[in-house]
């Protein structure tokens, strides 16, 4: 039997004879419960957070996508078009052609981006059914489709043929803009009817113009085999790296092909330090707080002196000795710490099935149960613990014994 950890355990049960000692007790108890606790669910609702904001970029992101690996344009000819037919993780592409134009409408303006695309984009970044939609998703060389943000700059209407939006793009070319404008107008121009309006978060509802793509190439002046990039859906059991190199071998290197992450590497890294600077601060809550174990184990020792006395008369050792109060307080850490996040889980959970705290009448705040964050919680308070257990238990000596 383990001497020390069958003392510690009944020292654990055990109340003191001293009042005073037994409120020190519970009250490090119930900080070690409460952050713990605090812990976990502000770490859920970090990780509910992340997934929520990524779900709009994924809206609008494929799973991969090539882009071009100098300059802003490359080619593609019908021969690499049949050789990524015949990648078998592939299940669709679709070819774009993205550029920053100038919009206009009864005298109010906005700059945006106007996306290209062609039939094969919503079988491959399904925006028309992911996205709140007005309208149709009719793309021709008279219509196009508009985020809600553009609309509402530019009071933009759907199918309105008698007060089109026009769209304005410089035109490539070297020289300066004074130079080109001696000869003729420094940008092309094209009318367009608005024949659907999507809706999915307020940047990305004020960024894009989708058209269709030879229309935004005659734009441009690109000819059919100039594009911007290249969306990819691949299966879900697809081999991602060498998926990748197969594409980038397609174009001889080229091109470089991005997944979700890389294509808003900038949010990611945000949100992953918004996580670790909220992580670190309710670390340092927990350390301050942690010290309260020092003191209750200390408050422990000197209200067993005479049974520590005893036992080291009896041939416990002071190693022995300190090993029974190293060992409690692991225990009040660890149970506080599995209460904690017991206590926290039971509240995100509650959330995930009832929703009973909002941000508006019709959105709940968003959560999610991760185990990594149970392990992260439980991995923080214990290794906390044993460092304020070995500076409490230290205190033990023969000169306190004796």
């Amino acid at each position: 039997m383990n001497f020390p950890l069958y003392i510690a355990k009944r020292y654990l049960r055990s109340k003191s004879s001293q009042n005073a000692v037994n409120i020190i007790n519970f009250i490090t108890f119930l900080v070690i419960v409460i952050g713990s606790a605090a812990l976990f669910i502000v770490l859920s609702g970090f990780a509910g957070l992340k997934t929520f904001s990524l779900s709009y970029t994924n809206t609008v992101d494929p799973d991969l996508k090539a882009l071009p690996t100098t300059g802003k344009f490359f080619n593609i000819s019908e021969g690499q078009i049949q050789q990524l037919q015949q990648l078998g993780d592939v299940l669709s592409f679709s070819k774009e052609l993205e550029e920053k134009v100038y919009l206009t409408h009864d005298q109010k303006s906005h700059i945006a981006y106007i996306k290209g695309i062609d039939a094969q984009y919503v079988h491959t970044v399904p925006l028309d059914s992911n996205a709140y939609f007005y309208g149709d998703w009719s793309l021709n060389s008279l219509q196009a489709v508009s985020g809600q943000g553009i609309a509402n700059l530019l009071g933009l209407s759907i199918n309105n043929f008698s007060s089109p939006l026009v769209v304005l793009a410089p035109k490539p070319g070297r020289g300066s803009l004074s130079q080109q404008a001696l000869k003729s107008k420094p940008y092309n121009e094209l009318s367009l009817v608005i024949s659907g309006i999507y809706q999915i978060e307020e940047d990305l509802d004020k960024k894009y113009l989708f058209a269709d793509l030879p229309l935004v190439q005659a734009l441009l002046e690109k000819d059919s085999t100039q594009i911007s990039g290249i969306n990819f859906k691949v299966r879900k059991t697809a081999d991602i790296p060498a998926l990748r190199t197969a594409i980038a071998a397609v174009f001889d290197n080229t091109v470089q092909v991005k997944d979700r992450k890389e294509l808003n590497s900038t949010l990611h890294r945000m949100l992953n330090t918004e996580n670790l600077a909220t992580y670190l601060i309710f670390t340092l809550v927990l350390i301050i707080a942690l010290f309260n174990v020092v003191g209750a184990i200390i408050m422990m020792i000197l209200d067993k002196q005479q049974n520590s006395k005893t036992l080291y008369n009896l041939g416990t050792t002071i190693r022995e000795l300190r090993r029974i109060y190293f060992l409690q307080g692991i225990l009040v850490t660890s149970i506080g710490g599995l209460i904690g996040v017991f206590t926290g889980s039971l509240l995100i959970w509650s959330q995930l099935a009832f929703s009973w705290l909002k941000i508006t009448p019709s959105l709940a705040y968003p959560v999610e149960y991760r185990l990594v964050n149970v392990g992260i919680v439980l991995a923080t308070i214990i290794v906390l613990g044993i460092i304020a257990s070995i500076i409490a238990s230290s205190r033990i000596n023969k000169k306190l014994i004796q």
